[in-house]
């Protein structure tokens, strides 16, 4: 697949499988999952014809792995990033000593006041490095890099989670537990 057809295939299964998943006449089950062949079916309805080739080829190829398969390869979900009321089945799991958040300059102030709040989302997402916050922090301008001290809100009774793709989710960050990282050193 070419990768403009991949980025649009990709794009197309955020926005159903993360967003309106009721646009294709789908319903997410526990866990988010959807059956691959309902899927497919539900695209070429809706002239979006896909094959379970070009699916398993998102899948795998996708930058941020975002969809993952179940162990028999008949469901599929995205990992998180859902702004609609799912369960995704994570378990608690105590994370490393530091996260990283990567946004946008014209955040910063609100955060500092408020701290990571998930807005329309499930979660605040982090990640392990510095690196990934800071493509992250890219799409939306000029980056700013927090850190997060994960080790602290977790012995201070915060719960972490960590989705199929490794990205790190927690409900919030407050304040108190971030230090802006200066990028230019």
């Amino acid at each position: 697949m070419n990768p403009q057809r991949l980025v649009k295939v990709s794009k197309y299964l955020s926005k159903h499988l993360r967003h309106q998943p009721e646009r294709l006449g789908l319903k997410l089950a526990p866990g988010g999952w959807v059956n691959v062949d309902e899927l497919l079916a539900a695209c070429q309805q809706h002239q979006f014809p896909l094959t379970r080739a070009e699916l398993e080829e998102v899948v795998i190829k996708n930058d941020k792995q975002r969809f993952s398969f179940d162990e028999t390869k008949t469901r599929i979900r995205a990992n998180q990033g859902h702004s609609i009321e799912v369960d995704l089945q994570l378990k608690p799991r105590i994370p490393p000593d530091l996260l990283y958040h990567g946004t946008g300059e014209g955040t910063v102030e609100a955060i500092l006041q408020f701290g990571l709040l998930k807005m329309s989302r499930h979660h605040v997402h982090l990640s392990t490095d510095i690196a990934t916050a800071k493509a992250v922090g890219m799409r939306k301008g000029r980056p700013v890099i927090f850190q997060v001290n994960a080790a602290q809100m977790s012995q201070e009774g915060f719960s972490f989670y960590c989705s199929d793709n490794g990205v790190w989710l927690v409900e919030q960050v407050p304040a108190k537990y971030l230090t802006r990282l200066n990028l230019d050193r």
